[in-house]
């Protein structure tokens, strides 16, 4: 009841109103947007799954398509969705339309896994979240949690550009690429980052001389985390889930990421009085400067540094 007065006092106070035909009232559970909502958390909608279990098996790519964009939506609810159904996603590319075991596999195993899908927990803003993250030789999966419970999953199978990458590449690509996908959850908010990689940890304390790791680290400012190393033994498969933090060995780190001319940018920027003025008056309100922001001691405009007489020169 106390989150209904509050819903209808925030109604009443900016003069909204609702029909009373078209509100329900006391209930334990909610469909909305293909989704069941519970006190537990939210599920996939019992209708959608059963559209799921009698989907034939595609003829064309049309069907394939089809099929992929029913199970994408849930896609947060599978763990490891990307490289499940990367055989499937193959059969979708021109001419490449070629039913086969490998199809038949990921068809079978993606209707399995949303009949099984686990009740997600709702997210809690007032509690820090933790993502888990991993790097396989052939696919980068991800995990939301809080509390132990998983919130959402993330994955994605590698192209053929990036199979050939290390392990630390992979792992940063990992990293970079959740975080920019639950960018709305964590904005703003102090998160943790929890990997079985040291490399991970090695990588972001060295400087970054390569254009391409400049342009993943470039994308994790703005940000507010710590990366936590935790031991390969003890993140096996989905018992770790339940022990992010029981057992592990922690190093904690700082996520500020260096770049190779970050002394001369900032030696740069002081001696240009009007960058100074910006920043000064930036420092005192953030919306003084429209486009602008000042983020770990560099200058930003459209999310690309400021320096000295030569204006944007780095893209995040």
């Amino acid at each position: 009841m106390k989150h209904l007065r509050e819903v209808l006092e925030l109604f009443s106070a900016h003069n909204l109103v609702a029909n009373k035909k078209k509100c329900n009232f006391a209930q334990r559970s909610v469909e909305y947007l293909r989704h069941l909502i519970t006190g537990e958390g939210v599920a996939v909608d019992p209708n959608k799954v059963i559209s799921v279990l009698q989907w034939p098996q595609p003829k064309n790519v049309k069907g394939v398509r089809g099929f992929l964009g029913l199970t994408g939506y849930y896609r947060k609810f599978i763990k490891d969705y990307g490289k499940i159904a990367k055989p499937l996603t193959e059969l979708t590319k021109k001419d490449s339309f070629k039913w086969n075991e490998q199809a038949q596999l990921a068809f079978e195993v993606l209707k399995a896994k949303l009949t099984s899908a686990p009740v997600l927990a709702l997210p809690d803003f007032s509690k820090s979240f933790v993502i888990e993250c991993d790097a396989s030789g052939t696919g980068l999966g991800a995990i939301l949690m809080q509390d132990k419970r998983p919130v959402a999953y993330f994955s994605k199978a590698l192209g053929v550009r990036n199979l050939t990458k290390s392990a630390y590449e992979k792992e940063l690509m990992v990293v970079v690429l959740a975080i920019q996908h639950w960018r709305p959850y964590l904005l703003g908010r102090k998160f943790v980052v929890s990997t079985d990689q040291k490399s991970l940890k090695k990588l972001m304390q060295q400087k970054i001389v390569t254009a391409e790791q400049h342009n993943w680290a470039a994308k994790l400012m703005g940000y507010d985390f710590d990366i936590i190393y935790k031991q390969g033994r003890l993140n096996k498969g989905a018992d770790a889930l339940s022990r992010v933090y029981d057992g592990a060995e922690f190093t904690a780190m700082s996520s500020v990421v260096k770049w190779a001319q970050e002394e001369k940018i900032r030696e740069e920027v002081g001696k240009d009085e009007k960058l100074q003025k910006i920043i000064t008056e930036l420092q005192q309100d953030p919306m003084s400067w429209p486009g602008y922001s000042y983020k770990q001691g560099v200058l930003f405009y459209e999310n690309r540094y400021e320096e000295h007489n030569t204006g944007i020169c780095e893209t995040m």
